[in-house]
């Protein structure tokens, strides 16, 4: 029988050392009946999407983002609209899109989703050109984004830090929005374009998000006082969020927003996409191996 080719690409930058109990997981959990498994490390920004293009280029069944959400979605869209799989073993901070469809956080479990897993179809999104599968947004969450990402450290208690190094000098700004034609006008701390759910470690801000509806929910946080943060936090973490009134979500295709800033997120990283970003659902565009 023929084995499948399989490469597990692994962000070095991720989860603190884990490299080395991956590579003993491939090593003796990996069936290596089914797979032929390659081996190859991230060096720089973007290297997982050479990589991934690479495998593509080579017919691998499948590309393994060994990382967090930003390994992912450097990955996964090298891989949208081809027949390459992506898998994940998750060791980052937060493991949004990987804990969307239920892959389990332990290694050894997660190692045997990628063994005996189904294959899915799901949504990508189309951000300026550019691609992304889990969750985007501008306001609150990007300017958050950039101060993680200067502060150099990874992790979710880094995260709580830079959140309240921001938050208490963030003001709501002005967006208008066009949803599948809808023009919206708000004044907002943040908006998201929710392809999954959450943004990781369980902060889930789109409970009814839906990898396979061709659509992206659109969450508009408004503004609210501080004494209201500790419920919208627990709200945030019990996936009730979406039931306040300081938090209004529609569905579309294709958007646009306009806003005063220039800055944005991509599955949590920081990037400058301008004052106004098209944003276009791809819908069953993307192979992923998920549990059973």
């Amino acid at each position: 029988m023929n084995r499948a080719n399989i490469l597990f690409v692994v962000n070095l930058a991720a989860g603190s050392g884990k490299h080395r109990r991956v590579e003993r997981l491939i090593e003796a959990k990996l069936d290596k009946q089914k797979f032929n498994p390659s081996l190859a490390y991230t060096r720089t920004k973007n290297h997982a999407t050479d990589l991934a293009k690479n495998a593509v280029a080579n017919n691998f069944y499948a590309v393994v983002a060994v990382g967090g959400d930003g390994t992912v979605n450097e990955a996964g869209k090298a891989l949208v609209g081809t027949k390459t799989a992506l898998a994940f073993l998750p060791t980052g901070s937060g493991n949004g899109l990987a804990r969307h469809l239920k892959i389990p956080m332990r290694l050894e479990k997660a190692m045997a989703v990628i063994n005996s897993g189904r294959i899915a179809a799901i949504d990508t999104v189309n951000i300026n050109g550019g691609i992304y599968i889990g969750m985007a947004g501008v306001g609150l969450d990007a300017h958050i984004g950039w101060k993680f990402s200067q502060s150099g450290k990874r992790g979710f208690w880094n995260y709580i830090k830079c959140f309240w190094r921001t938050y208490p000098t963030h003001k709501p700004d002005n967006y208008e929005i066009v949803a599948d034609g809808n023009v919206i006008t708000r004044k907002a701390l943040l908006v998201s374009f929710a392809n999954g759910s959450q943004y990781g470690n369980g902060a889930t801000i789109a409970p009814e998000a839906d990898l396979q509806d061709g659509l992206l929910d659109v969450c508009v946080l408004k503004d609210f006082r501080f004494y209201h943060l500790p419920h919208l936090t627990y709200k945030l973490f019990n996936k009730t969020l979406h039931t306040s009134k300081y938090l209004e979500t529609f569905r579309a295709k294709e958007i646009t927003i306009k806003q005063n800033d220039h800055s944005a997120h991509i599955d949590g990283e920081p990037i400058h996409l301008g004052k106004e970003i098209s944003i276009r659902v791809d819908p069953l565009s993307l192979r992923v191996i998920v549990p059973q």
